[in-house]
């Protein structure tokens, strides 16, 4: 009896930690090194450095949590809204070659929805090098998605804009559910957006105290929680968040 009541009671793992560590696993085989950051950051690291305008709409109270207090320095302080400054912070106490990955909670003012929330998880990579090019990028993101999702999937990159890249993309994988044939997964596409990305803007590489003329590299960022949601078949993000059991008993 008393074996059966510990099996009963024996704790879970949370299908955000599960895909943390399955990122983490898959990407320090790539050859890249966990990075962490603080969850209080200073505007500049969030924003300025990262090469986003002043006047941009991230910055307004409806998407950033910002603090009373302000750093040492006098400086705003905040929630961070992406793991990006780990980057910064990163590039600016190592020299290259620099390969990264950045998993951690970030937080945004905005409502509650099944597919929102104020607070979430996000994963990030950066690697610099001299004659880095987007066939690294393909290279690395297509071998990540592979064993994160157990089968051998189709990547594909589609313009887009991100004020800390140039060019910019966004990243689609073949719908693993369906193998791209089009289902409800998928809506019915055969593809899967997943995460952004791009070659790093040369100001970024400016401010993380490297040369721009002399290297170069790529960076990413996608949701922990969206891949946790495509992966296990969770509907609404919300779950994650309510401490149901009935959803961690499951894993």
């Amino acid at each position: 009896m008393e074996n059966i009541l510990e099996q009963k009671n024996k704790g879970h793992h949370h299908p955000i930690s599960i895909v943390i560590e399955d990122v983490s696993r898959i990407f320090s085989e790539l050859g890249f090194e966990v990075a962490q950051g603080p969850e209080i950051e200073t505007e500049y690291n969030n924003f300025d450095a990262l090469n986003v305008p002043k006047d941009h709409p991230a910055r307004d109270m409806q998407d950033t949590f910002w603090l009373k207090e302000k750093d040492k320095n006098g400086e705003s302080l905040i929630l961070r809204s992406q793991t990006s400054p780990v980057q910064i912070r990163y590039m600016n106490s190592h020299k290259p070659p620099i390969r990264i990955i950045s998993p951690g909670k970030v937080f945004r003012n905005e409502a509650t929805d099944a597919s929102h929330e104020a607070q979430f998880h996000q994963v990030e990579g950066l690697m610099i090098d001299k004659d880095i090019s987007m066939a690294n990028l393909k290279w690395v993101l297509d071998n990540f998605f592979d064993k994160l999702f157990g089968k051998n999937l189709e990547i594909r990159f589609r313009p887009s804009f991100f004020p800390f890249v140039e060019p910019g993309v966004e990243i689609d994988i073949s719908c693993f559910k369906c193998d791209g044939k089009g289902c409800g997964l998928c809506k019915g596409t055969g593809w899967i957006e997943v995460m952004g990305a791009g070659m790093v803007h040369p100001k970024v590489l400016e401010n993380g105290g490297i040369n721009p003329r002399e290297y170069q590299g790529f960076a990413f960022g996608g949701g922990i929680d969206r891949i946790a949601m495509l992966k296990y078949g969770i509907e609404d993000i919300r779950l994650l968040y309510s401490g149901d059991l009935r959803l961690v008993n499951q894993f």
